[in-house]
């Protein structure tokens, strides 16, 4: 709780709202990391998900890598991200989805080898927002055509009025977030109560 209490805080006093419902954290999870709240955030994704059995934690990149990355530090797991670009060093089996993402408004060809999900992996989607649910869903998709197991989805910043954690939860997903904005304005935040 002192955890989602300080992020909430950090949000509120460095965040900024620009145009578009796009909530801008830069300060503190994007651009600039606070590696000491990354680090808690990552050990409280891994207390939430300890019982899941987590063999591989999944994001997309590039800005939840280092949330992934944490929270993958702290259940003792690898860590595997979704291209948004091919490369000529990505071939072979490919599991791939398409995404669109809200803050760049464009629709992207995500894409993982299939050498790094298998089936008997039990994967963790970790990321650092959640608005539509559009990048989980990719990343749900691809943990899907892998055959493994998915053992919920752990997001540092819910805009839970633009209903994507509810629609996951709705489908019987695992969805935890360590802060939920239920309503966002200008000059305003109001968080979920958890």
């Amino acid at each position: 709780m002192v955890l989602i209490r300080a992020l909430e805080q950090r949000i509120l006093t460095e965040g900024q709202v620009l145009p578009g419902e796009v909530l801008k954290v830069g300060s503190f999870l994007n651009q600039q990391i606070d590696t000491k709240l990354l680090k808690d955030m990552g050990e409280e994704i891994a207390r939430l998900f300890s019982c899941n059995n987590v063999t591989k934690v999944l994001t997309i990149e590039s800005s939840g890598i280092a949330l992934a990355y944490s929270a993958a530090v702290a259940l003792g797991v690898p860590m595997v991200f979704a291209k948004k670009h091919k490369s000529s060093n990505l071939a072979g089996n490919i599991l791939t989805s398409k995404v669109f993402s809200y803050t760049h408004q464009q629709t992207y060809d995500i894409m993982v080898s299939g050498d790094y999900i298998k089936a008997d992996d039990t994967i963790l989607i970790v990321d650092d927002f959640l608005a539509m649910g559009n990048a989980l869903n990719g990343l749900i998709d691809i943990t899907g055509q892998a055959g493994a197991k998915l053992a919920g989805c752990a997001i540092a910043i819910e805009k839970g009025f633009q209903g994507g954690g509810d629609a996951l939860r709705a489908k019987g997903i695992r969805v935890e977030s360590l802060a939920i904005i239920d309503r966002m304005t200008d000059d305003s935040l109001e968080f979920r109560p958890q």
